[in-house]
């Protein structure tokens, strides 16, 4: 099946209801969306493209994303969405590797990418685009559930990103885990797009087409706490997708202005760790609006889910504990903690987070010797650490290649960097480990600061928390951490600064 029978269907039975807006403005009900998305893949087809093709989609979002999304799957193609903060030449590696026969770009990017690549690029301000969406409308090209719908690109920072080949089975099983675990869909509620549509924001919008919800672009095209907020009062019931650190940056905006955003239905947080801290304060101050979940792009949003009756629960006696996970399996998956070999480990054992099921990627792109090491006797190695309690709730420690040992014990940064933010004096930190001919690593942390803290207030911090050898041995002070596109912070680039430092 075609996940863009969704949308067809939608359209079929209630077609007048809204569905696309950028900003405030309705700019097409479900007819029209359908018609649209219908007419773009009449013009793909006209242009040679067939099922199976590569269709690349390097936007900001807007409404047209959604229309050229469902119009690559409807004339049987797949959807390469690349991230709209990628330099021209890193999206041109991804149109090259994917084999792209087209690229759909937004006007402020098609003349920086056009300079680097070969592939026809159709801009969606122009009359070509609009000219497509007006073509006699195409039916929906028959897919199987193992046909590739959306080529996925990692972010790639330890090397050139990799393909993740995820199908039209995967995304129904992901949309529909979404309705069942993370948060159900009603035709009253509103994705409302503020991260990147190529990534998880955009991974949800099939499950909010199946259900007829609304579609918000935000006028800004991206993250903006004020215009949450008044969209909120104005737009809701509105369901938005969040980093970890949009999620703080929001809560900071919402408190300075009084204003507790009664308009959003639910907020789920992923893609990178989450403190504590910083979801108790959420939390606190939203209230029970919050779920969080666990995913790679080799597993699309759907490995674990901590509910908001989990993330809100104060009553629990082990409530911190699971706050500070990453929640349970997910209904479409089983999840484990295996060894160094893949065999499970007990309960409360660290290994490496292993998963198995329908969202689970068969492979990348082209790629057999990174599939083989990734996809072990059926089981996805995500490549993150964690433990899991007796009651199946996973805590992730971190990836593999970030684990500090020292003296041979292994320290988590995860569990330092958690310490650190505790401390009202530190706004942000990320830690890495640093060669040390006695020990193999030491700990170091690089902390952005929200007022006067020095070293020896932020030594006496940890002491009154964790293990002496866990502290950081150094702290270096920044204005604020790299991160990539995806809000993820960059400890590559932490220890390049670390080497150039040393040199």
């Amino acid at each position: 099946m075609n996940i863009a029978h969704w949308l067809e269907r939608v359209a079929q039975v209630n077609g007048a209801a809204p569905a696309l807006f950028s900003g405030r403005e309705m700019v097409a009900d479900y007819a029209q969306f359908h018609r649209a998305a219908a007419g773009f893949a009449a013009g793909l087809a006209a242009r040679g493209i067939a099922p199976g093709d590569r269709v690349a989609l390097f936007m900001k979002n807007c409404p047209d994303y959604l229309v050229a999304l469902f119009g690559t799957w409807i004339a049987g193609a797949a959807a390469v969405p690349v991230n709209a903060k990628l330099h021209p030449k890193e999206a041109a590696f991804i149109l090259e590797d994917s084999g792209a026969r087209l690229c759909v770009v937004t006007p402020d990017l098609c003349a920086g990418l056009g300079a680097k690549t070969r592939v026809d690029l159709i801009d969606v301000a122009g009359n070509g685009f609009a000219t497509m969406c007006r073509t006699d409308p195409a039916p929906v090209v028959d897919r199987s559930p193992g046909d590739l719908a959306w080529l996925f690109y990692t972010s790639g920072t330890t090397g050139r990103p990799k393909g993740v080949f995820i199908s039209h089975g995967m995304l129904m099983a992901m949309s529909l885990s979404y309705h069942l675990d993370v948060d159900q869909v009603g035709a009253r509620d509103a994705a409302f797009y503020m991260a990147p549509m190529s990534h998880g924001a955009g991974l949800y919008a099939p499950i909010h087409v199946a259900k007829g919800a609304r579609h918000i672009c935000p006028a800004s095209g991206g993250f903006d706490a004020a215009e949450l907020i008044e969209a909120a009062r104005d737009q809701g019931p509105l369901s938005i997708f969040m980093a970890p650190t949009m999620v703080r940056r929001f809560t900071d905006a919402a408190r300075a202005a009084g204003d507790r955003a009664a308009g959003i239905k639910t907020i789920v947080y992923g893609g990178g760790p989450m403190y504590l801290a910083d979801i108790t304060e959420a939390v606190d101050w939203f209230g029970p609006k919050f779920v969080q979940i666990y995913g790679q792009g080799e597993c699309p949003m759907s490995i674990t889910v901590l509910t908001r009756a989990e993330v809100a629960d104060r009553d629990h006696p082990r409530w911190r504990e699971r706050l500070g996970s990453v929640g349970r399996a997910q209904s479409v998956v089983e999840v484990r903690i295996g060894d160094a070999e893949g065999k499970p480990l007990t309960p409360g054992e660290t290994g490496e987070i292993m998963v198995r099921g329908l969202p689970v990627m068969p492979g990348y792109w082209q790629n057999l010797e990174a599939t083989a090491k990734t996809l072990v006797n059926g089981w996805l190695m995500t490549g993150d650490i964690g433990a899991m309690d007796s009651d199946g709730y996973v805590t992730l420690m971190d990836r593999s290649k970030d684990v500090i040992i020292s003296g041979g014990t292994n320290i988590y940064p995860r569990e330092v960097e958690e310490a650190l933010l505790t401390h009202p004096g530190v706004r942000e930190v990320s830690v890495i480990g640093r060669a040390n001919p006695e020990w193999g690593e030491e700990v170091v942390a690089f902390v952005v600061r929200d007022a006067e803290v020095d070293e020896t207030a932020l030594d006496a911090h940890c002491l009154a928390q964790i293990a002496r050898f866990k502290r950081p041995k150094a702290y270096f002070w920044l204005d604020e951490l790299p991160k990539n596109n995806y809000g993820k912070v960059l400890k590559t680039d932490l220890r390049k600064r670390l080497k150039e430092m040393k040199e």
